[in-house]
């Protein structure tokens, strides 16, 4: 699923990015890298999200380039 995708309050690792070279490396020097955690907080247009331990604000256009799997919490 996209990030745009993962409901607020979940944690999902990235699989893969998604679209123009220059976007995917962008997002990478933000640590949004391949099997980085990161865990949506809220947000439609402007998602606020929680990676390595930082805040980020992104755009839902920059966002729907990071294909995420959802993390499933152990019981």
């Amino acid at each position: 699923m996209r990030l745009t995708e993962l409901p607020n309050g979940e944690r999902g690792r990235v699989c893969v990015l998604d679209g123009e070279a220059g976007t995917c490396a962008r997002l990478r020097e933000m640590g949004f890298c391949e099997t980085a955690v990161i865990e949506r907080i809220a947000g439609q247009k402007t998602l606020l999200c929680q990676l390595c331990g930082t805040r980020i604000a992104l755009s839902d256009r920059a966002a729907d380039h990071i294909v995420v799997e959802l993390i499933h919490e152990g019981v």
